[in-house]
């Protein structure tokens, strides 16, 4: 069933040009693993990579800022085409804030996305922020929005279509899976 979002937070992802995302605990549970010879592990949710995708192609700016430096986000995010990933970014809002100074755009035309506190002043600084409901209870209280999907669980798709509803692109986005076969 499609989400039903309030006016007043459609009114908000309307004006999105430009989604920033953390890693761990949005596009992934949150949880570190690591194989017995030292190698990380990562999971990352194939509904979230689509609908990454459809708002690439949807004409929104995709971006990943993320504190830790990892080979596997680096692959994920190269594999997705998302043109803008900072790691190893403790200051989310100092990375974002460089971000788009060089694209002129404003920060109610920033969504971030984040659920832990490096990501609280990131998430203030956008017109749009938007978290988890397993993120920390204070980024919680500060976002405009909290998903019903676990980070790593679909909640980055479910912020995707939220972006696609509010700028009438959804329907769109969808139509290529709903065309009968010729």
């Amino acid at each position: 069933m499609k989400h039903q979002w309030p006016d007043s937070l459609l009114a908000k992802a309307v004006k999105i040009r430009l989604i920033a995302l953390d890693v761990d605990g949005i596009m992934s549970d949150g949880k570190l693993y690591f194989s017995a010879n030292g190698d990380e592990l990562k999971a990352f949710n194939i509904l979230d990579g689509l609908g990454l995708k459809q708002l690439m192609a949807a004409g929104i700016t995709v971006a990943v800022i993320t504190g830790r430096k990892s080979t596997l986000t680096e692959k994920r995010m190269r594999d997705l085409g998302i043109p803008h990933l900072m790691q190893g970014r403790e200051d989310k809002k100092v990375a974002l804030q460089e971000l788009v100074s060089t694209m002129d755009i404003s920060p109610e035309a920033i969504a971030y996305m984040g659920d832990d506190l490096p990501d609280l002043p990131a998430l203030i600084f956008a017109g749009l922020g938007i978290t988890v409901p397993n993120g920390y209870w204070l980024v919680r209280q500060h976002a405009d929005y909290c998903t019903n999907a676990r980070g790593g669980e679909g909640a980055v798709r479910e912020a995707c279509d939220l972006l696609l509803t509010a700028q009438g692109k959804l329907d769109a986005a969808l139509a290529p899976y709903l065309e009968p076969e010729t």
